[in-house]
């Protein structure tokens, strides 16, 4: 019998049965065990039941490990209580709660982070439910010891997973910091008031839902709160759609058919259009006027943002909305009425041009993860996605190795410190030759006592994460 078969060393295996998809292992404890009660060794046998553990799959085939597990009567305790007193001999390597090896589940727990629950199931042998478990806890433990750093720079959206959901993001590494299972204000609150050092928190980019600014307001004060600049124009683009859907709906079919692919054209940027586009365009204005106008009044918002100031970019919009025609007017009434009540955050983009740029990437990216692991929890999901190793963006844990300038090292020599020059060919020593020496150090070179710093980790990287998924990795 191979007897590194199973490589767990506080067992004995006694037998070994294999078949196409398994293998059957009969293994003892080496080890005499102590009285729980009293830890003393006075024992007699009581008995013994077999055990069957799961454990990491071999050579493509599921393991059990069936334990010879041995009953014991404690002879002292038994005489102090004046009952028999017994217990099985506990099972090293063994998960107390579960009927598998402690390897098994640190395994199953990092494979659920990129694998499907079903798969993972299907290979060691267990039910999907007992997979679930396992990473449920695994992923409790990550969460006590993996601690992202609070982003200076905060970006606040959501994503709809079934139902709206809450994602916090760090804006200048380009990375998702964490993702919370509703976009209501109690929750937002309870993850910013236990949110370690978010006095630190200097901006907040976020959609204009007032729970996160009530929220920020509420737990982050001094935090200045910037409406992500994406979330304003793309009001402009749907003002625009209204207009030109309400004008397809007047039209005759045949009238509809000169309006070709006229969505993907107007929602293109002026500077965007090619000339095809620009020649159809021009034609549509000619006989459509209110179509032309609703183009140019969303071009027109578009550059209300290359304002270099608040105040000019208030006067710009009002410029804007003065062009507004009654006809309109009920189209663009929302984006309007957004900008008059968001005013003072809206305008605050004008000082700190911070936005939420990447989280149309990023909500893209979730869901394509949601789509492949379809019958996912919220739950799984965000593990998925906030624990994916590798996909971590960290700090270095100490500066790179630069090398020693010439001009130190012949400081160095000068002041009569025994260390190795490294000087570039001619360089002159104390005698007038080049000198090498590989002695001690001097007792006057005192190496730093200054600890580094601990590496950062600023969460999880988007494009990281991206290739991960292009790649079939998660």
């Amino acid at each position: 019998m191979p007897a590194n078969i199973l490589n767990l060393p506080a067992y004995t295996v006694t037998a070994l049965q294999e078949n196409e998809h398994d293998y059957h292992i009969d293994a003892t404890v080496k080890a005499m065990p102590v009285c729980p009660h009293c830890r003393g060794g006075d024992l007699s046998g009581f008995g013994r039941r077999e055990q069957m553990v799961h454990d990491l799959p071999s050579h493509g085939r599921r393991v059990g490990l069936y334990v010879d597990t041995r009953r014991f009567k404690c002879n002292p305790c038994s005489i102090n209580q004046g009952k028999t007193v017994t217990f099985y001999e506990p099972l090293p390597d063994v998960d107390e709660r579960r009927a598998m090896t402690s390897r098994l589940r640190a395994w199953i727990g990092k494979q659920a982070i990129k694998r499907t629950f079903a798969s993972l199931a299907e290979e060691v042998g267990i039910d999907e439910k007992s997979v679930r478990s396992v990473f449920r806890d695994y992923i409790n433990e990550l969460e006590k010891t993996i601690r992202f750093e609070v982003p200076r720079w905060m970006g606040i959206d959501e994503i709809y997973l079934i139902r709206p959901r809450c994602v916090i993001a760090n804006i200048a590494n380009n990375t998702i910091v964490d993702m919370l299972h509703n976009r209501n204000k109690e929750t937002v609150v309870r993850y910013l008031h236990h949110l370690e050092g978010k006095d630190r928190i200097q901006y907040v980019a976020m959609d204009m839902w007032q729970p996160y600014r009530d929220a920020c307001h509420a737990v982050i004060p001094d935090a200045k709160i910037i409406i992500d600049k994406f979330h304003v124009v793309k009001m402009a683009n749907e003002a625009m759609e209204r207009v030109r859907k309400d004008l397809r709906e007047r039209l005759t079919p045949k009238q509809r058919r000169g309006l070709m692919h006229d969505r993907w054209v107007m929602l293109k940027r002026e500077r965007d259009l090619t000339d095809e586009d620009s020649l159809l365009l021009s034609g549509w204005i000619r006989n459509y006027p209110e179509l032309g106008l609703a183009y140019r009044l969303k071009e027109d918002f578009f550059g209300i943002y290359d304002a270099e100031s608040p105040d000019e970019a208030q006067g710009r919009f009002l410029q804007w909305k003065s062009q507004i025609t009654p006809d309109i007017e009920p189209a663009f009434f929302d984006l309007v009425r957004a900008w008059g009540n968001w005013n003072p955050w809206i305008l605050e983009y004008f000082n700190h041009p911070i936005t939420n740029a990447y989280t149309e990437s990023l909500n893209n990216l979730i869901r394509v993860m949601n789509r492949l692991g379809r019958g996912y929890s919220f739950e799984a999901l965000r593990a998925k996605i906030l624990f994916a190793e590798g996909a971590h963006k960290r700090t270095n844990s100490r500066p790179k190795f630069e090398r020693k300038s010439r001009k130190e090292a012949l400081q160095a020599l000068l002041n009569g410190e025994d260390i190795e020059s490294d000087l570039s060919e001619g360089a002159i020593g104390l005698a007038g030759t080049r000198s090498f020496s590989m002695g001690r150090m001097s007792p006057t070179h005192k190496p730093s006592t200054q600890l580094p710093e601990p590496p950062k980790n600023y969460g999880v990287d988007i494009s990281t994460l991206t290739r991960m998924l292009e790649n079939g990795e998660l």
